[in-house]
């Protein structure tokens, strides 16, 4: 195939929770977008149970793969890269990716770039509205994270402002739909039930807005705390829950801080772009209390279609195809799954790192072994 030196064809492989995601790019065009969820199987638990996804993954991943490749139209010989979530996440979900991943990049003889979860779905924007100003002001909102991070270069310069001291948002949403008796996932069913509330209804508390309290960080445990009690009383004086109007007003003061936050950070750093990402980016209200702050703040709101936000392989085919453009270092066959992989390592280099290529030379594929390239995929 054509050198992809400047449009890289990457496919990635996410598995950092419960779905086996898998995408290839061309550069910023992405070609195939495939996800195996294994959700159903989580909710009758309430939640995400680690061994049931890691199980999910291993069953799910070569023909999600395979569907990806018939999807975008591409061999897997004309790949130019394998890109897989390193970290972070659910430990043994994220070993069977990695495992995979190593096996494909092995087998084909294509360099492997394990990649941050958290970055990845940072530069997944650049799939639907072009490449990503730099510097760029993420709010990253998620079921296991909720994070304000500046970056100046998406495959090298992530830096932490803020994150969650406790729940994430996302993880709150789920708590308050259990206590509500609606379900899991709770995100998607509170956003429905919020659109027929009154968002003013029951005024409960935004956390960690005080004039002393951390300026980007986030807390979301006492607000769960004061909704779940406002039920209980509720049900004990044996009075009718009004579902609709506490989901109105739950979600309202969960959007009402990130947007208010994010905000700021944008005009304390002077940064004029704020793109949201992360599984609770695609609640409705959310992007609309952000478009409208953002508006008035002279600020440009990016936020990717709704199946873009939530985990898939496109974001780690993104960040992979970014890492080969850039001529990052590949990582090496040391590669493994980092449950706690901090957002400021965007990849895990191997060796490669320490005997950089000069610029504008192809990744090196010195540690894939010369005989595994005659198989089945050549």
């Amino acid at each position: 195939m054509a050198d992809h030196r400047d449009e890289p064809l990457v496919l990635g492989i996410e598995t950092s929770c419960d779905e086996t995601g898998v995408g290839i790019v061309h550069g910023t065009k992405l070609l195939a977008d495939t996800v195996a969820s294994s959700v159903d199987e989580h909710a009758r638990f309430g939640g995400v149970v680690p061994e049931v996804a890691s199980r999910a993954h291993l069953e799910a991943m070569v023909a999600t793969i395979d569907r990806a490749l018939n999807d975008a139209g591409v061999k897997a010989r004309d790949l130019d890269g394998i890109a897989v979530t390193a970290g972070p996440g659910l430990a043994g979900a994220l070993l069977v990716g990695v495992t995979a991943a190593k096996a494909y990049a092995y087998a084909l003889g294509k360099p492997l770039y394990g990649v941050n979860h958290l970055a990845s779905h940072i530069c997944v924007d650049q799939l639907e509205h072009g490449r990503l100003p730099e510097p760029t002001m993420a709010l990253l909102v998620s079921g296991g994270h909720s994070s304000l991070l500046l970056s100046s270069d998406i495959t090298s310069d992530v830096r932490p402002l803020g994150a969650t001291i406790d729940d994430a948002a996302g993880e709150a949403f789920d708590k308050i739909a259990r206590v509500l008796q609606l379900g899991f996932p709770g995100g998607p069913v509170i956003d429905r039930l919020a659109r027929e509330g009154d968002p003013a209804a029951i005024a409960f508390p935004r956390g960690l807005t005080g004039p002393r309290d951390a300026a980007y960080d986030f807390s979301f445990s006492g607000l769960k705390t004061a909704v779940a009690r406002w039920i209980e009383a509720k049900r004990a004086t044996g009075e009718e829950v009004p579902v609709r109007d506490v989901a109105a007003s739950f979600q309202e003061a969960v959007v009402d801080v990130l947007t208010r936050k994010a905000v700021r950070a944008c005009k304390d750093e002077g940064v004029d772009h704020l793109m949201i990402g992360g599984g609770v980016a695609a609640n409705s209200r959310l992007r609309a209390l952000a478009e409208e702050r953002c508006e008035r703040a002279g600020i440009r709101l990016r936020v990717p279609r709704p199946g873009l936000c939530t985990d898939n392989g496109a974001m780690v085919a993104a960040l992979g195809a970014e890492m080969v453009a850039r001529n990052r270092a590949a990582s090496d066959w040391r590669l493994s799954a980092d449950s706690s992989l901090p957002v400021t390592e965007t990849h895990v280099p191997g060796d490669a790192h320490l005997h950089p290529r000069p610029h504008g030379h192809a990744p090196s594929h010195d540690h894939v072994h010369e005989s595994a390239k005659d198989n089945l995929y050549s």
